[in-house]
């Protein structure tokens, strides 16, 4: 796999359910920043203070476990659109969300949107893009994996009968048979390369060679299911190998995320620029990412590109 060194920016992940290996790989791939969604666990949650604890990790622990391999961590804060369906745990979620959307490291309200589609989603998804219109936050949209073309099309309706511009939202999960209408509405479309389910990489080298590199952008949505921490890295070399040129590849795997989700305030280029140097003697809340007596690392961490293949399917 060969970046050309490229700089760049996984927008959708969720590091929550990934080990600390994973940072210590993505950094030496080239990943300087990532954008963490607040999403569904996979086990529905009881209680609002489940809630709280979660997006407290996003804006504490996860913050400090990237910093310690050289990544800026950021995050998107909401209510996702299945556990929206509980509408007494939905109601208290909601008072939750203010106290979250501005602190530090928080770049948008996400993601959100539709799953199943159902009346409730629709509420929620409608009072989060209220609270969005209010703190001046981008907006991270789900779109749904059953009906997608048209629960795309009412996502993007939705946002626009609130008010919110289309270059504040992020449709996200995006295939060829949404990513026309979304560009043609001028809405920031984001392509999940994720294994066996939503896009492989090489469909993803297509899109842009069919549609070019404005407004589009490249994530992995890495989770708890099957999924690739290094799919934007893989994609990244991927489309360099085929033909894609480096100019289009930094612009949807560093720079669209950067512009789109920098609106926030809260993500600055200089941010990472300053450089990348470690200190993994440093604790959170009394707790280190090393264990059993593991040599920190101190001083400056480097990008090697030493991965082998760069295909995702």
């Amino acid at each position: 796999m060969n970046t050309h060194n490229l700089m760049l920016i996984d927008p959708h992940i969720h590091m929550t359910s990934r080990t600390t290996d994973d940072y210590e790989r993505m950094q030496k791939a080239g990943i300087v920043a990532i954008i963490e969604p607040a999403f569904w666990l996979g086990q529905p949650r009881t209680e609002a203070g489940s809630f709280k604890d979660y997006f407290s990790s996003l804006v504490g622990w996860e913050r400090f476990r990237a910093s310690q391999f050289g990544i800026k961590h950021y995050c998107t804060i909401g209510l996702n659109s299945k556990e929206a369906n509980n509408e007494a745990l939905a109601e208290q979620v909601m008072e939750l969300l203010p106290l979250f959307v501005c602190k530090e490291g928080v770049v948008g309200v996400g993601e959100i949107g539709y799953d199943d589609q159902t009346p409730t989603e629709d509420k929620y998804f409608r009072a989060q893009l209220e609270l969005a219109k209010e703190v001046n936050m981008p907006v991270q949209v789900h779109t749904p994996h059953r009906d997608k073309k048209a629960g795309t099309i009412k996502s993007m309706e939705v946002c626009l009968e609130h008010g919110i511009a289309p270059d504040m939202v992020v449709i996200d999960h995006n295939n060829e048979e949404t990513v026309k209408d979304v560009l043609d509405r001028g809405f920031w479309a984001a392509f999940t390369i994720y294994p066996n389910s939503k896009m492989g990489n090489e469909r993803m080298v297509e899109i842009v060679k069919q549609y070019g590199s404005e407004r589009i952008i490249v994530n992995s949505s890495a989770d708890w299911g099957v999924s690739d921490p290094l799919s934007v890295p893989k994609t990244a070399s991927l489309m360099l190998e085929r033909g894609i040129s480096i100019e289009d590849v930094r612009k949807v795997c560093y720079q669209n995320a950067l512009d789109s989700f920098g609106k926030s305030g809260q993500m600055h280029e200089s941010d990472w620029l300053k450089g990348t140097q470690v200190d993994q003697r440093e604790k959170f809340s009394d707790n280190s990412v090393l264990r059993g007596g593991q040599t920190p690392v101190v001083g400056e961490v480097k990008a090697t590109d030493s991965l082998d293949s760069n295909i995702v399917r």
